[in-house]
């Protein structure tokens, strides 16, 4: 599969993760949100996509469900940090669509 943004190519996997996260930008993780994911992202969808790169970048890895709401809470508080509010906004799962949406490698487990 491919996008193609600002005139650039973008190759994702058949389930639109992208092959190379190298080439990671807003503007992908914006069309990528709107093209396969179908999520139309706010400011509250960009704070949870940074702090998934955040993450990433500390620890190497994509956060897991548990850390994450955890990380969530302490930082922006409980209401934010819900699997209710986390599903809101990304209604194919916080894990699956965020990590896709922020170029992030693919999860064990997810599609």
């Amino acid at each position: 599969m491919q996008l193609n943004i600002n005139g650039r190519t973008v190759e994702l996997s058949e389930n639109g993760w992208m092959e190379n996260m190298a080439e990671w930008d807003e503007a992908i993780a914006a069309a990528i949100a709107e093209k396969v994911e179908k999520v139309d992202m706010t400011d509250e969808h960009w704070t949870i996509i940074k702090e998934s790169r955040a993450y990433f970048d500390e620890f190497g890895t994509v956060p897991e469900m548990r850390h994450f709401s955890k990380l969530m809470k302490e930082k922006y508080g409980a209401e934010r940090s819900t699997q209710q509010y986390f599903y809101g906004l990304f209604p194919h799962g916080l894990i699956k669509s965020a990590n896709k949406i922020a170029g992030l490698p693919r999860p064990k487990g997810c599609s």
